[in-house]
């Protein structure tokens, strides 16, 4: 049984990874943001003997060395991910997402950790220069939150290569699945036609996605967690498929029977300079070093989804009216 410390484990991929992690029999230590609330995101009644969940924050460089004693692996997943608010609050995305894995590098640098894995993003990649894309694509950083994440990755690689830590880049596409963030299109277009609207609001629908279900994501980064010529790689988590998302949203509304119309609303567009149009994963490399590939196909991954939004109990928690930044 390892120890293994999941950073942002209670946001979306990072609950989904932590309720895998305890299938499989290890032991986690499930770091939730810390809140005058005392809510632990979606970890909220998760129970489970070998699961241990406290509240801090990867900000503090003192906590992060305090929290990774006596860990085998770290699975860094804690981040502002948002690309709108990265538009208003960038200082924020630098604290969070670059010093963040600075500290939690360090601590693991000082305490022996045996592996870390970083939780990289396609945006770092921005608007694809050619397709599918690989590991080598140029970075380019279209918005304040990709250039964060820009950073991260560098910050953990200069670790990897100044001393030797046993740093794996993992850049996931495009995740989706139940529990995910309304800011993001699929649960903003699930939530709105099961709560019955007939027009919804949508940014651009041109722009393709290389999209994967979040089950998919987690093997990823479970099976590069115990692969050892993945240290010192950045490896993408992809499907290798292209869909745009008027194709993705006319799929949904044909998958919940309804004749919803889309409408562009300008707030939610980006800078003509931030919209990253095309994204198209190359997979390849994470085949050859796991043998992984994607369980399910995105007609799939979206029953699954829809699946899970339209029941009652988890629908309430979004508030599909609002436009979340």
């Amino acid at each position: 049984m390892s120890r293994i410390l999941v950073t942002g484990a209670d946001g979306f991929i990072g609950s989904h990874l932590t309720e895998m992690l305890l299938e499989k029999g290890h032991k986690v230590i499930a770091l939730s943001q810390y809140n005058s609330f005392n809510n632990w995101g979606w970890l909220e009644g998760l129970q489970h003997p070998n699961l241990e969940i406290i509240s801090g924050d990867v900000r503090d460089s003192h906590f992060c060395k305090h929290i990774t004693k006596d860990i085998d692996i770290i699975f860094h997943l804690a981040a502002l991910i948002a690309i709108p608010y990265s538009y208003v609050a960038p200082e924020s995305y630098v604290d969070t997402n670059v010093k963040g894995t600075l500290n939690i590098c360090q601590a693991a640098k000082e305490n022996g950790v045996k592996r870390i894995l970083v939780t990289s993003t396609s945006e770092v990649y921005g608007t694809a220069k050619y397709v599918p894309i690989d590991e080598k694509h140029p970075k380019q950083p279209q918005s304040p939150y990709s250039a964060s994440k820009i950073g991260a990755d560098a910050m953990a690689m200069s670790f990897y290569n100044a001393f030797s830590l046993p740093v794996v880049i993992v850049r996931p596409f495009n995740t989706y699945g139940p529990r995910q963030s309304a800011r993001a299109i699929i649960p903003t277009i699930i939530s709105q036609i099961a709560n019955g609207a007939k027009e919804i609001k949508l940014g651009d629908l041109t722009p393709t996605r290389d999209f994967n279900f979040v089950k998919d994501t987690c093997r990823g980064f479970v099976e590069l967690a115990s692969c050892d010529a993945a240290i010192g790689q950045e490896v993408n988590i992809a499907s290798n498929y292209e869909i745009s998302m008027r194709d993705t949203l006319e799929l949904i509304a044909k998958i919940m029977n309804s004749d919803v119309k889309f409408v562009e609303d300008e707030q939610r567009l980006r800078p003509a300079n931030s919209e990253v149009f095309r994204l198209w994963g190359d997979n390849s490399k994470i085949k050859a070093l796991t043998g992984f590939k994607p369980e399910y196909d995105i007609e799939a991954g979206l029953r699954k989804t829809i699946q899970w939004f339209s029941e009652s109990k988890n629908l309430e928690k979004y508030k599909s009216t609002i436009y979340n930044v």
